[in-house]
């Protein structure tokens, strides 16, 4: 059965593998043959049968076979394989399988995906790989990257790190990369793309790391720091946390069971919890006043990132210090004195044009442990890479 777009291929549809017999079928192919260097030769020098597998047809797996031609190449002075623009690059399968296998990967486990495929999970995954690179080729990063959001990920225990650069225009990340998080991590950030592209940059969104800091001002020194909201308001909670546990020692043995078991209630936001919760919450704040003063401040922080001049959100981060006078909440203040250490990344939102979307970086830590969890077992960096970079490319 002659195949459309694959010349001087025939399909054997057996259930049990590729037929071994002849199949005599053959279309008019090209007399010219291309090493896999590039350079195009007019003669060949020999022939070998080839069995490839293609696209499944109506649940049965489909083989081609097929002669492929080698060629003596002068530029490299070998006998090569011709390249054929159909056939994938690990030469066991069409462009078009490969491509197959790389899009139900992205949405399956790869072992669903070589069962339901009938081929190893190895050949599966290498095809992943593949399909992935292409992708990452189809879809390159912009040119000019305005605004940049930058975070760590650990990606297995000790702690390991690396870092992950996105563009917040685009909605995609564009790098992951170093062995940690150092300065020298995200320099090599900036030497991947280069001074001329670093100073594009108008924007960068991260947390406190300093590392972060020194190096974007190093490479792209016009570039705005904003601090991310979510980063900030985690170490707020971190602070309700502390004072939530030196409460639970300093009351009575009556006072303790309100606190006991509270923290998720404590720390989350009123509208997300449920009846139960809500009810829970109001015993426990009307039951101790110092957590109750304390979660009242902490859910009014988040009106810092509301104002649009900087003075505004000045006068309110001062009255909001002074309420903490004499409440003797000490984690609340270590807060607020690191606040007041950071301020020019924390009051930069305030101007009009650095008003970002600062939750994608939060969202795509969120993907990124989805990812872990799925390719559980793969330490494999580079497929960590591809997987991360390709998951907010849209395929058609």
């Amino acid at each position: 059965m002659q195949l459309p777009g694959v010349p001087g291929a025939c399909a054997d549809t057996s259930a049990s593998g590729p037929c071994r017999g002849g199949c005599s079928h053959a279309a008019e192919v090209s007399k010219k043959t291309v090493c896999s260097c590039g350079m195009v030769h007019r003669s060949w020098y020999d022939t070998r049968d080839k069995t490839m597998r293609d696209l499944d047809a109506f649940g049965t797996a489909v083989y081609l076979l097929f002669r492929i031609r080698r060629v003596y190449c002068t530029r490299c002075q070998a006998v090569k394989t011709e390249q054929l623009p159909w056939l994938a690059l690990s030469g066991r399968a069409t462009k078009r399988f490969e491509e197959a296998v790389g899009k139900m990967a992205r949405e399956m486990p790869l072992t669903e995906v070589a069962r339901h495929h009938r081929i190893g999970w190895d050949q599966a995954w290498r095809m992943e790989l593949e399909y992935m690179r292409e992708l990452i080729k189809k879809h390159p990063p912009a040119f000019k990257i305005r605004v940049i959001g930058v975070d760590e990920i650990s990606v297995r225990p000790g702690p390991t790190y690396r870092v992950v650069v996105a563009d917040l225009d685009e909605h995609r990340p564009i790098w992951i990369g170093g062995t940690g998080r150092t300065k020298e991590d995200m320099d090599m950030f900036f030497a991947e793309i280069g001074a001329e592209r670093s100073q594009n940059i108008e924007l960068a969104v991260m947390d406190m790391w300093k590392a972060f800091r020194n190096s974007t001002s190093e490479h792209a020194p016009q570039a705005r720091v904003v601090f991310d909201k979510f980063h900030v308001l985690k170490h707020l909670s971190d602070a309700l946390d502390k004072i939530r546990r030196q409460e639970y020692k300093r009351v009575n043995e009556k006072e303790r069971k309100y606190i006991k078991g509270q923290r998720y209630t404590l720390l989350s936001h009123k509208a997300n919890l449920d009846t139960e919760g809500r009810r829970s919450l109001k015993l426990l704040l009307k039951a101790n006043k110092r957590l109750n003063k304390a979660y009242l401040l902490k859910e009014a922080f988040g009106q810092l990132w509301d104002y649009l001049y900087s003075a505004s959100a000045r006068k309110f981060f001062a009255n909001w210090k002074a309420q903490l006078r004499w409440q003797k909440l000490k984690p609340f203040e270590e807060f607020a004195a690191m606040i007041e250490k950071h301020w020019d990344g924390l009051v930069s939102y305030c101007h009009p044009d650095n008003k970002v979307s600062l939750g994608f970086m939060e969202g795509l830590n969120n993907k990124i442990r989805v990812i872990q969890r799925r390719a559980y077992g793969i330490r494999n960096d580079e497929y960590l890479r591809l997987k991360v970079l390709t998951s907010f490319i849209k395929d058609a």
